[in-house]
């Protein structure tokens, strides 16, 4: 099985000096990356129980150089990334999620006004079975000064409820907008690639927070994730979790139909 996502790389850092001559080459920054425990659980359940959690392609989104932090700044525009694939009825693609979670009000949701979005990009990425067959998970990601946040599709057959069982004890069930959901904390990655040779480094990142939503009322398979965290490496607040995804989910594509197809 494979992974199809096709989010964009980080910025890379070229011509590293080390104070004397020469240059190390060229290396990406450290980059604070979503882990999706959720994505965990539903390979673990969805895919072949024998292949346990599988594995999945981290995702960054590369700043656009030409926004600056501050009131006067512009608001960076989604930038679709890999939208090859045909979109089946009542599906959101990755560059739908974007505009849905790009809104103009998102600093206020996020209790930081003074702020615009720094960049702001999608993926239609999916997971392929041995057999051929997909899951479709397009994914959007918009980073502000003090927080980025995430945006996933996954559209697939397993209910809310069974999968929240799997994400230990820091889960906790709720109901958001009529729908079963479930809040659980983890953390981010931290990732320093070198480009030029050398080794590539990883270690555990800041507090992330995710909110994930049933697709429907009656929890029939398939969900909606929002995550955030702090670039001051604060534990985010659940309280803007919930005031953002009550704001985002219900203008996604497919949100108010019925039971998924």
């Amino acid at each position: 099985m494979t992974d199809d996502d096709g989010a964009p790389a980080g910025t890379a850092r070229t011509g590293e000096t080390d104070g004397t001559s020469g240059t190390h080459g060229t290396t990406v920054p450290a980059t604070a990356t979503a882990t999706s425990a959720w994505k965990q659980v539903v390979a673990a359940l969805v895919l072949v129980p024998a292949l346990g959690v599988g594995l999945w392609k981290l995702q960054a989104s590369s700043s656009d150089a030409s926004n600056t932090s501050g009131a006067s700044a512009r608001p960076a525009k989604c930038r679709e990334w890999d939208e090859k694939e045909k979109i089946a009825p009542g599906h959101a693609s990755g560059g739908q999620l974007c505009a849905a979670l790009n809104r103009a009000d998102l600093p206020e949701l996020l209790g930081t006004p003074a702020e615009t979005a720094k960049s702001a990009s999608s993926s239609g990425g999916s997971f392929t079975f041995a057999s051929g067959s997909k899951i479709a998970t397009p994914s959007a990601r918009v980073e502000l000064d003090t927080y980025t946040v995430t945006l996933q599709a996954s559209y697939d057959r397993l209910p809310v409820a069974e999968a929240a069982t799997l994400l230990g004890q820091s889960a906790r069930r709720h109901t958001l907008l009529g729908r079963p959901a479930v809040v659980y904390a983890d953390r981010t990655i931290s990732m320093r690639i070198s480009l030029g040779g050398g080794d590539s480094e990883s270690s555990p990142g800041v507090p992330e927070h995710s909110l994930v939503v049933a697709r429907d009322t009656k929890d029939s398979g398939g969900s909606f994730e929002v995550t955030l965290w702090r670039a001051d490496g604060a534990v985010p607040d659940d309280d803007v979790l919930f005031r953002v995804a009550e704001a985002v989910l219900p203008t996604i594509p497919g949100w108010s139909g019925g039971a998924p197809a």
